[in-house]
């Protein structure tokens, strides 16, 4: 059984929006089991015409989704798999998320397969469109063997991002230099040109780390983008190059390349 806490009313005016409920509805989708035993399930969200939320790492002027799974029953561990999101241009700023509705792919590691797994959820998400507004819902579903396909699920699943592999990145070099309050990082991605306008996603592996909006252009059979790192201290800091992420969005499409070595 599916349980919802938000509800959706479609709004003649979006700005006329002051409420959660009057443009968010939310739901678990129970999916299926797969061979591994773990099962395949999605966080929905549909929003109200002109409505957006965020992804993971949202710009400067976005708010990203928290997610507590802690209220779950016989479930090891969940990983979040990530459709390829959209790049926002609003009043000279840049975000990144999704508009009017996102299906989030969510993979359940059980602690013994053979038992039902029982999903309980607490998100944490902002949505905006003339106004922005902080949500949140809670969310559970039972989820028993052996489930049944998701069209849904499936098409968000092939959204993912594609490795670098895949995407033909056959070079990755990251520069690092010291400024006043952190470091500034300049990536160099050796990738086929999509003859699309790019934008860098910067991540890290400490999420208190502030991480600037991207410049990035093409270079001949480069692409290069500088971003700014700066900690909690304001101050240069040790850099793990192994937990860097580099998320290139282009054309509704991502490419994302972990690790970011020293040229």
């Amino acid at each position: 059984m599916i349980k919802a806490f938000a509800t959706l009313a479609l709004l003649a005016s979006p700005a006329l929006a002051t409420t959660q409920d009057d443009v968010l509805a939310a739901q678990l989708r129970p999916g299926w089991q797969m061979e591994n035993g773990g099962y395949m399930a999605a966080v929905e969200l549909q929003l109200a015409p002109g409505w957006k939320t965020y992804w993971r790492s949202p710009g400067d002027a976005g708010i990203p989704p928290s997610f507590d799974w802690s209220g779950s029953e016989n479930v090891k561990s969940v990983r979040l798999h990530w459709p390829a999101p959209e790049v926002f241009e609003a009043n000279g700023m840049q975000t990144i998320g999704y508009h009017e509705r996102l299906v989030l792919p969510v993979e359940i590691t059980p602690e013994d397969p053979s038992r039902p797994v029982r999903l309980s959820l607490v998100m944490a998400l902002g949505v905006c469109d003339e106004i922005c507004l902080p949500a949140m819902v809670e969310l559970s579903s039972d989820l028993t063997a052996p489930g049944s396909p998701d069209a849904s699920i499936k098409a968000a699943l092939r959204e993912q991002a594609a490795t670098a592999g895949e995407a033909g990145v056959t070079g990755v070099a990251c520069q690092v230099d010291p400024i006043s309050d952190g470091l500034r990082l300049t990536a160099r991605v050796r990738l086929p040109d999509p003859g699309h306008p790019e934008v860098v996603a910067f991540e890290t592996a400490n999420r208190e780390v502030w991480v600037a909006e991207a410049v990035t252009q093409r270079q001949g059979g480069e692409l290069v983008s500088m971003t700014e790192l700066v900690p909690p201290n304001g101050a240069p800091f040790a850099l793990d190059r192994s937990g860097i992420t580099l998320t290139i969005l282009a054309a509704g499409g991502a490419v994302e390349v972990k690790g970011c070595p020293a040229p």
